[in-house]
């Protein structure tokens, strides 16, 4: 966990720190703790009445949920982020139509679109986060974006490893907070 205190200028630099303790986990360690963050969010979603779960394509310094995307797809609409422009929108997943899409991230590229306020429940990726729920992405505003919209009502959950888990993050008025956050 990173202790200090940073001011808005010094988002750059949170996002150099955090990432640099990601690095230093061996994939093992990775591969076990994201499996435990699976299972936590598993456990979480299965005593909320959510029936259409928003998840995304992990980057290498984010926790590796496609086991839970796989998982979860049998028996919920799962859907994942398509990023168009300067905009995010989710389609429903199918695990034959996915390719590489903006910044290099495997996403949808048909299926239906999903219109926020019909989304129960969305795993949040990000650089950093606050225990409390405060949440730092890397810099483009796309979830907060979608997060923000008229009828999104979901319940928000952040994800990430314990080494992303600070005591403050220079908030923003755009920014919005998640709702749990699970780290291992």
């Amino acid at each position: 966990m990173i202790k200090q205190k940073m001011k808005m200028s010094d988002k750059k630099e949170l996002r150099r720190l955090v990432r640099a303790g990601i690095a230093q986990m061996d994939s093992c360690e990775k591969e076990k703790r994201s499996m435990a963050i699976c299972e936590e969010v598993e456990k979480y979603l299965a005593e909320s009445a959510a029936r259409v779960i928003a998840l995304f394509s992990p980057l290498g310094d984010e926790p590796l949920i496609w086991p839970l995307v796989e998982q979860m797809s049998k028996s919920l609409s799962v859907v994942l982020p398509r990023v168009e422009g300067d905009i995010m929108n989710f389609y429903t997943y199918d695990k034959e139509a996915m390719s590489v899409g903006a910044f290099g991230i495997n996403e949808p590229r048909t299926g239906v679109s999903v219109s926020p306020c019909d989304i129960d429940a969305i795993i949040v990726p990000g650089v950093a986060f606050t225990a409390c729920g405060a949440r730092m992405g890397r810099g483009k505003g796309f979830y907060d974006k979608y997060l923000s919209q008229d009828g999104f009502s979901a319940l928000k959950i952040g994800v990430c490893f314990s080494e992303q888990i600070v005591d403050h993050i220079p908030v923003e008025q755009h920014d919005v907070a998640m709702d749990v956050v699970i780290y291992k």
